[in-house]
């Protein structure tokens, strides 16, 4: 990472900023969500506008892109369903009562995390809501999901994690994990002094990353809820998070990335290039981005 790169393509049609951008998983096709109200579907391969997603009544805050499907959410309290081919919206999910901040769409299900400090489960292809998280002190920011199959257990556990976990995290300094199936709280991560910004999720070790304004990342066991340990080097809030081969990536307010090793909490590398905030990052093909 770092400067001296040019631009293979420009896409410059919205007319607000960008608030999230998502590749499809075929890698062809981008799609970007905007403060104008909008999102648009854009050609890899040569940088041009597919289709206008136009609908939302306030900004995209965040979108995901499957190969037959676009979704978006909106601080109108919706989210929209869009056909990826003609840019039509196809469905309307309403129930959130403010802002809608991150969905994830998996296996048939969307969930959904809000300013209402609730998380929610649709039915994607109802278009309806089959459970609702309530729990949290305040906004819902980020959540990740488990499901059934990756999580192993004792048999007592089996119950429990019948319709996987989601993990959500909240600006009231907490974590949760709540069990889908029934909608109840598992358990409750507490030990952050900050908000909860991000969160990602080792599913075979079942564990939960979080990144915190505190500055710090904590790795949770989901199951049992104990904390397992902390990595405190960044100066500033972590605002971002991934995690690719036990390494865990950080971006932060602090201006720098840093690596990770994720079962010891190790920092084993520092990227000092940015001049302001690191709000997202990505790792493809051997490069953080």
């Amino acid at each position: 990472m770092g400067g001296g790169g040019s631009a293979l393509r420009v896409c410059a049609e919205h007319r607000g900023g960008i608030n999230w951008l998502s590749l499809s998983p075929d890698g062809q096709r981008l799609l970007t969500g905007s403060e104008d109200g909008t999102a648009r579907l854009w050609s890899t391969a040569d940088g041009q506008c597919c289709a206008l997603l136009r609908g939302h009544e306030s900004y995209v805050t965040f979108c995901q892109l499957e190969n037959e499907a676009a979704f978006t959410c909106s601080a109108d309290r919706t989210i929209r369903k869009w056909d990826v081919l003609t840019g039509q919206c196809l469905q309307v999910f309403r129930g959130h009562t403010s802002i809608v901040n991150r969905i994830l769409v998996t296996n048939n299900q969307l969930f959904s995390s809000s300013y209402d400090r609730t998380a929610r489960a649709w039915s994607v292809d109802k278009g309806q809501v089959s459970r609702e998280f309530r729990g949290h002190r305040n906004c819902v920011l980020t959540l990740a999901y488990s499901a059934p199959w990756d999580l192993p257990g004792a048999p007592f556990e089996e119950e429990a994690v019948a319709g996987g976990l989601l993990v959500t995290g909240s600006t009231d300094g907490t974590a949760k994990v709540w069990q889908v199936a029934s909608g109840c709280c598992h358990q409750t991560l507490r030990g952050h002094t900050g908000a909860v910004l991000c969160l990602v999720l080792d599913t075979p070790s079942h564990t939960a990353f979080t990144g915190s304004t505190d500055t710090t990342i904590r790795a949770w066991d989901i199951l049992s809820g104990e904390q397992l340990r902390v990595f405190r080097e960044h100066q500033g809030s972590v605002i971002c998070l991934e995690l690719v081969n036990q390494h865990v990536y950080s971006g932060s307010a602090d201006r720098t990335v840093k690596c990770w090793l994720a079962d010891t909490g190790e920092c084993v590398r520092t990227f000092p290039a940015h001049r302001h905030s690191v709000s997202a990052l990505k790792y493809h093909a051997g490069t953080c981005k």
